[in-house]
């Protein structure tokens, strides 16, 4: 038998093991309490840090930061929603560097798993991602991932993209909690998002109010017409993130635009293009008076790509400058560069708005202009007036009155010098009467411009030649050529498209002609069979004769390898 102590030790122990299993489950519900304090507290602050952000980008980039501490994923990724919400058009990653991004290629567009949040916006939880049935594996080099959860990002009820967090840290696997935490801050992602793009509206609307501003200021201030529509493309191009930037013209007398000014990739090869309505971007945005886009610029079948000039561009608008009563003025286009963001429906009403704004400042100028043009015209025919009212009858009553005196005139050599001096006061008279017909002609003579006049000939040789050649055309064609030049040239064109019909079997001709008030040049080139040297030359012949009369020259370029360029240039007589 045990000592009577025993029993009492026995109870004495019983008590203390119950405590001891009390303690420690409090301990495991403090535990847990503290953990669920922290993790609200790190909620919080990840809501706080991600609504300061104002920049859209960075708001991004602090959204996927935020989901990965939260939960505790070794990558994340936020995928923002295309336009067309099939695909995905951004994507921002955490946990990736720079060399295992380059080593997977692109960013994914959407398919497999992370498509499946697209097609059904709901929180995804996967213990094992090759086990759905949407997925189809990773490309080369892509880190192994197993589990995955995702959660949709909606802003104002439109689902803006996701959150993809994989790999939680310690080979555990996402919970509820997580998905929990996760879904909480897409909510205030959501409104973080709506924020920032509330914000680059308005910083954006600012930017474009201050673009007006200038352009009105340079107009009313007497800026040229080329430095305007320089600065509504640079400006344009800047604020919208496009690789190119043009604007075109309408042509006097024909149906077609021309490129004045052009800013940005491959600039070169759009300046000076003479454009048809109905086979360019441009034209098309003209003929209809509204915005025109597309999505791939260099493979779009409503526009021709005779000559090259869209390469490595891709998303494209053109908006017509101005519209109503008055028509276009002009059209703008903005290209931006291959696999960047097509121009969205928002960007492209606010293009309208600036392109309306800088229309009505283009219109205001051209009234200025025209009240200077009346102010010069009223003062020639003012000077005119003079010339013929007071300067030719005080000449003539000279002249009459020497005539007279010359009678009593006995000395031989005075009466004759009187005679000389009657003669010269006639023939001023005659250089005045001249002058006075310039004044009063200059400015009322009419017919198309030298620009006109050769779009005039392409267009009626196009149906020949079986094509339409490209035309570029740069300088003060119709202002600074005389008339003499321009018919020249002319017919020097007219002879070279005629030969490509004739002879070349070409199927494209490159057509330019430029000046710099020094000397006219006009290119024209075909891809033809060239010139064999038994061939007839006298329509060269014709060509040189009439450079030789302006004492200019032409050259004939005909390589081996197939193809002709005709060079013909002359000077332009300073006035």
């Amino acid at each position: 038998m045990g000592s009577p102590e025993e029993p009492q030790m026995a109870r004495i122990r019983l008590p203390q093991l119950k405590l001891d299993e009390l303690l420690e489950e409090l301990q495991a519900r403090l535990d847990a309490a503290r953990g669920t304090r922290d993790r609200v507290h790190s909620l919080l602050e990840a809501v706080l840090s991600v609504g300061r952000e104002l920049e859209l980008e960075q708001a991004l980039h602090s959204i996927v930061e935020a989901a990965s501490v939260l939960v505790d994923a070794e990558y994340a990724a936020l995928g923002v929603i295309g336009p067309d919400g099939t695909r995905l058009s951004a994507f921002h990653t955490v946990g990736v560097n720079e060399e295992q991004i380059a080593r997977i290629g692109p960013f994914p567009e959407g398919h497999g798993i992370l498509g499946e949040l697209i097609r059904r916006p709901e929180p995804l939880r996967l213990a094992k991602l090759s086990e759905h049935s949407a997925s189809y594996g990773f490309p080369p080099g892509h880190p192994p991932m197993h589990t995955f959860l995702g959660v949709p990002i909606r802003v104002r009820e439109q689902v803006f993209g996701n959150l993809y967090l994989t790999e939680k840290r310690g080979g555990t696997q996402f919970d509820e909690e997580d998905e929990s935490v996760l879904s909480t801050l897409a909510v205030a992602a959501g409104v973080a998002i709506d924020n920032a793009r509330l914000y680059e509206e308005s910083r954006l609307r600012e930017r474009w109010l201050q673009t007006n501003a200038e352009i009105t200021h340079n107009l009313m201030s007497g800026g040229g017409r080329a430095e305007v529509l320089g600065l509504i493309a640079e400006r344009a191009g800047e604020i919208t993130g496009s690789a190119l930037a043009a604007v075109a013209v309408p042509m006097d007398d024909t149906e077609a635009l021309s490129v004045e000014i052009a800013v940005g990739l491959d600039s070169e090869a759009h300046q000076g293009l003479v454009l048809p309505m109905d086979r360019s971007l441009m034209g098309l945005a003209f003929s209809s008076a509204a915005s025109v886009t597309s999505t791939d610029v260099g493979h779009d079948d409503r526009i021709s790509l005779e000559p090259p000039r869209f390469g490595g561009l891709g998303p494209a608008v053109a908006v017509p400058i101005g519209t109503g009563v008055a028509g276009a003025r002009g059209v703008l286009l903005l290209a931006r560069e291959s696999g960047r963001p097509a121009f969205t429906s928002t960007e492209t009403e606010t293009l309208h708005a600036f392109a309306a704004q800088a229309a009505i400042a283009m219109e205001l100028a051209e009234r200025r202009q025209d009240a200077e043009q009346v102010a010069v015209l009223k003062d020639r025919d003012r000077i005119a007036r003079d010339l013929h009212d007071l300067a030719i009858q005080r000449l003539f009553a000279t002249g009459m009155t020497l005539q007279s005196a010359g009678r009593f005139i006995e000395h031989p050599e005075a009466s004759e010098r009187v005679v000389r001096a009657v003669d010269d006061l006639d023939e001023t008279i005659k250089i005045i009467r001249s002058t006075i017909f310039g004044l009063r002609e200059r400015d009322g003579a009419v017919g198309a411009g030298l620009r006109a006049q050769v779009v005039r000939v392409v267009g009626e040789a196009t149906p020949v030649l079986g094509f339409a050649p490209s035309v570029r055309m740069e300088g003060l064609l119709d202002t600074d050529v005389p008339r003499e030049i321009a018919d020249h040239v002319v017919a020097v064109l007219s002879e070279a498209l005629t030969n490509i019909a004739r002879h070349a079997h070409a199927g494209r001709a490159d057509i330019v002609l430029t000046s710099d008030s020094r000397q006219v040049r006009l290119t024209v080139a075909d891809n033809g069979v060239g010139i064999p040297p038994e061939g007839r030359r006298s329509g060269l012949r014709n060509m040189g004769e009439r450079a030789q009369q302006l004492d200019g020259n032409v050259e004939l370029i005909s390589p081996p390898e197939g193809g002709t360029t005709l060079v013909w240039r002359v000077p332009v007589p300073a006035e």
